[in-house]
Parts: structure tokens; sequence; C-alpha cells
């Protein structure tokens, strides 16, 4: 491969749903480098190796320019934004703001937010009031502590073993804020929507709904569980260099 080849190649930027850091797309971004591509999986505030900035603070703005930054801060154009989950949340505020940099979103299994609303607003209330008593108890409100994997679809033991030693509280404060966005979710850039259905997330069901009535989008079905990302890297690494060849 030539470097006028590689340089052809879009960028990809893939961003992590709650709970996780830029460490879960190891085996995906090492197949996209070997094909080629240049891959950031930029970790976003109070997570993962950036849990030390915890803080009560965070918020939906913060998660945005965690993103936004990377892009802007390595002048990347014609990037391939993914957003694996509540990650789509972030992708959606960074595609508001600077959609000239951006050649295709990518939501997996994301989480989307239409109607600006938080994450804890769009909850159904028993299920709001149940997190606000675990942040609560975990550690007065600052974040809500990881569930097992298993809750993502996972059952393989190594993998659960591998994403369970990583895994670290989710900042409250991105759940509580809103996304206003000053555009149409998307920003008018093509856009996929791939929803992860053996078994299928309860949580994306609305997400997966919404993105069906976009007659612009592309919606794909992908036949493993919402942490697909993990359990099934290589067939999800081929998902992405197809739209990215798009």
């Amino acid at each position: 491969m030539t470097l006028a080849s590689q340089a052809e190649k879009p960028p990809f930027v893939l961003v992590h749903g709650a709970f996780h850091g830029g460490w879960c797309w190891k085996p995906i971004a090492r197949q996209l480098r070997a094909a080629g591509y240049e891959v950031y999986t930029p970790t976003q505030t109070g997570l993962g190796e950036r849990k030390h900035l915890m803080s009560a603070d965070i918020s939906m703005e913060t998660f945005v320019l965690d993103i936004l930054n990377v892009i802007l801060s390595e002048d990347l154009t014609d990037v391939i934004l993914v957003g694996h989950s509540y990650g789509g949340r972030s992708i959606s505020g960074v595609v508001d703001r600077a959609p000239e940099r951006i050649r295709r979103l990518v939501y997996i299994d994301g989480g989307l937010a239409p109607d600006g609303r938080s994450r804890l607003e769009a909850m159904p209330e028993d299920a709001r009031e149940q997190r606000i008593q675990a942040a609560m108890a975990f550690d007065g409100g600052v974040s809500v502590p990881p569930p097992p994997a298993t809750r993502f679809g996972m059952s393989d033991p190594e993998q659960i073993a591998w994403v369970e030693r990583f895994l670290t509280p989710q900042p409250f404060g991105a759940e509580k804020t809103g996304l206003p966005l000053a555009n149409p979710i998307g920003n008018g850039r093509p856009a996929t929507f791939v929803h992860c259905t053996t078994p299928a997330f309860p949580v994306t069901a609305p997400s997966a709904a919404y993105a069906r009535t976009r007659t612009d989008w592309r919606f794909l079905e992908f036949p493993g569980g919402h942490n697909s990302i993990v359990t099934h890297p290589t067939e999800m690494a081929a998902l992405l260099l197809a739209e990215a060849a798009l």
C-alpha cells in the first residue's frame, strides 16, 4: 500500500459507551489499523484511564468536547465517527457542531436524544428512580456503579472477565444533563444505525425505533448482543470497513 492510498482512507474516531473506555475498542482498532486506517479511541472524562478525573461537574457538554477536541486538535477531516451505546449521544453532539469534519456517523446500538432530553429524563420512571438511588448510595450521586458485563448481552466467561476488569463508574452528571441540538440529529450527514439483536438490549429499543423512521439513514441489524464490539470484533470491524467504503 502506498502512502498516497493510505492518505485517501478516512480516519476512524471510535467512541465508547457508559462504564467503558477507549480500551473496549482494542480488538476492532487493531483490525482497522491493519487495513491501513488511522484510528482514534478517546476515553471520555471520568472513565477508563481517566477515572481519576471523576467529578460531579462532568456533563454531556464535557463528553461532547472530549471527542470534538480530539478531532480539532488532530485536525481530522472526513471522519468516520462511531458511537457505541451511550457514545451515540456524544457523537450526535459533535456532528451538531462540526458537520464539515464528518464523513459518516455510525451508531452501534447507540443511544439517541432526538428531543434533547437527558438520559435520566428519557428513562421510565421506575428505572429513573433506581438509577438515582444507585448513584446516591454509591458515592452521594457523583457516579453510577457499573453493572455486571452480562447485562450487555455477554456470555463468554473470558470476555466477561476482561470487560469487568476495566469497567468503571459512569459520571452521573452526564446522565442528568440534556443534549440540546441546534440541528436535527445527525445534522444532515450520512448515518448508519446498527441494531444489535441477539439478544436485543431493551434500553436501546427507543433509539432503534427512531432510527427506523429516518428514511435518510441506513438501518442494519447485527446478529450479536449489545457489546458486539467486544464479542464479535472481526465481524464488527468488517461492518465498519464496509461503511467507510460507502
